[in-house]
């Protein structure tokens, strides 16, 4: 039900207002009616079905009947009573609201409103306070009771809940029609006339296909069609009634306008999603690109340490040393089991890694970016594009999806094994509890959290070649918190002697049955 049917039918109820309700019936879950006493046409029914996608409003003069459905239903029986005293309309929008009087009794029933979102898919009914807060104006207030409760789990913007707040519809900015100048319709002559909708509030697909049949015409009408074209749009506020032929047009363009609604809101999610992937990794890229000044100063005092080594006495946390530029000193914290040699290594370690993420994430940033600008691009073009535009976005969306990836990184042993590392938590668990078969290895860095390394023997559960186990090994102290330093200890054992103990989370484990081999905390070669 478009606005401008809507305020039609309103209009007629303003009429006969304040009118004597007679209370209130139930056709159906989705559907209340009140008995009107008064009304220009008569005793009759105002009849509110709020059933989605096609909520609808009307008079009638038929008999209806029905107890409450639901506990809304009773809701609406008990706390919306009394006269009615008026109705408004939010501008021309498909969203209205009936004020009642009360009723006073052995228990009065204070003044309330009803109000109607007749919003197609989202369609629902609310009661709410009569009275407002302080400042309050319009269609505010606290809500009673709604008979469909949007939680932010369904919708993050725009919540309906019973005992919270009501908040309305956004506001936008539309020429009215029933208010309309020649001089404010001036922009219209360049819009062909089923656009008008865009820039005319009230009009929908159907009332806009009426518009076009009326008009005699449905493209750009220019300065000399416009005053035919407006002459049209007054004979529809007037009366927005549909012909039979524009009905079947206009419901296939309503059809086709709800589907790309759709489509737009399921696409936000994933772009949104995209864009905040991208920010972060770009991010990463800022991140690397300070770690680059500690990475040179880093290799500055790893120099200092290694030239000045035989000053440094063992033991120390702190030592003092000359500037290589001759210019000073410089106060170097150590640590105190390594020698000065080994601290001087350990910077340089600590220097090559943060130099590696720099360039590998600078390799990466200009793509990054220009995805970023295609993402952010899409994202901008969907309020704009139609159901081709959104079908068309939507397949090609679905083609960028990467393929499932296989749990765990693979690598090829030097004897044609494959090796399983973990990437997360998750992965551990199911390398070692659901993929790892008893006789095969399992790899971990001894006392760093890491990957676990998952070692496939086969069904003979083969023993496992010196070079194999390196390799391996050096894998498992690559992918954890010891990457990049030397002497890491390994452990590795069959699967059959490593378990989860009970309660642990995901990843934790215990083992038995180890052996230790000492490896660089770098990838292996190959």
């Amino acid at each position: 039900m478009e606005g401008l049917m809507l305020s039609r039918v309103l209009r007629d109820l303003a009429g006969g207002l304040p009118a004597r309700a007679l209370g209130w019936v139930f056709p159906d879950e989705t559907t209340a009616a009140l008995l009107l006493e008064g009304m220009p046409a008569g005793t009759g029914n105002l009849v509110l079905s709020y059933r989605p996608p096609q909520p609808v409003v009307y008079f009638s003069r038929e008999r209806l009947r029905g107890e409450p459905n639901n506990p809304f239903q009773q809701m609406v029986a008990n706390k919306v009573r009394g006269d009615l005293l008026r109705v408004e309309q939010l501008k021309l929008d498909r969203v209205f609201q009936l004020h009642f009087g009360g009723e006073e009794g052995f228990v009065s029933v204070p003044p309330a409103r009803l109000l109607f979102e007749v919003t197609g898919r989202n369609a629902n009914l609310l009661i709410l306070e009569e009275g407002r807060a302080e400042g309050e104006e319009g269609f505010g207030g606290r809500i009673l009771h709604a008979a469909r409760e949007i939680t932010p789990a369904r919708n993050r913007f725009r919540t309906t809940r019973s005992g919270g707040q009501y908040t309305p519809p956004p506001p936008y900015q539309k020429l009215d029609p029933r208010t309309l100048t020649v001089t404010e319709a001036a922009p219209l002559a360049d819009l062909p006339l089923s656009r008008w909708r865009e820039q005319v509030d009230g009009l929908g697909p159907l009332l806009s296909a009426e518009l076009g049949r009326r008009a005699g015409f449905t493209g750009v009408p220019g300065p000399e069609r416009l005053p035919q074209a407006l002459a049209a749009l007054t004979s529809l506020v007037d009366d927005p009634s549909v012909s039979e032929g524009v009905m079947t047009d206009g419901a296939r363009e309503a059809a086709r306008t709800e589907k790309a609604a759709q489509l737009r809101k399921e696409l936000v999610g994933p772009l949104d999603k995209r864009l905040t992937l991208l920010t972060n990794q770009l991010s990463d890229v800022t991140r690397a690109e300070e770690g680059i000044e500690l990475a040179a100063q880093e290799r500055t005092e790893a120099d200092i340490l290694m030239a000045y080594s035989h000053q440094v006495p063992e033991g120390v946390a702190e030592v003092t040393l000359p500037d290589l530029s001759g210019e000073g000193e410089v106060t170097l914290t150590l640590d105190p089991l390594l020698s000065a040699v080994q601290n001087a290594e350990k910077r340089y370690s600590r220097a090559r890694r943060r130099e590696d993420i720099y360039e590998r994430l600078a390799e990466r940033e200009p793509r990054l970016r220009a995805e970023y600008a295609e993402a952010q691009a899409r994202v901008q073009a969907l309020e704009t594009a139609g159901l081709r535009e959104l079908e068309a976005l939507a397949a090609q969306l679905e083609t960028e999806k990467p393929e499932k990836v296989p749990y765990g990184l693979r690598f090829t042993l030097p004897s044609g094994l494959t090796a399983l590392v973990g990437r997360n938590n998750k992965e551990n668990a199911t390398l070692t509890h659901r993929i790892g078969r008893s006789m095969d290895y399992w790899f971990h860095a001894q006392g760093y959290a890491g990957s676990h390394v998952l070692v496939r023997t086969g069904s003979g559960g083969r023993e496992l070649s010196p070079p194999d186990i390196l390799y391996a090994a050096q894998l498992a102290a690559a992918h954890s918190k010891a990457r990049g330093s030397s002497n890491v200890p390994v452990d590795y054992t069959r699967i059959k002697h490593v378990w989860r103990p009970k309660g642990a989370a995901a990843g934790k484990v215990n083992y038995t049955g180890q052996k230790t081999v000492f490896v660089d905390g770098d990838l292996p070669e190959g």
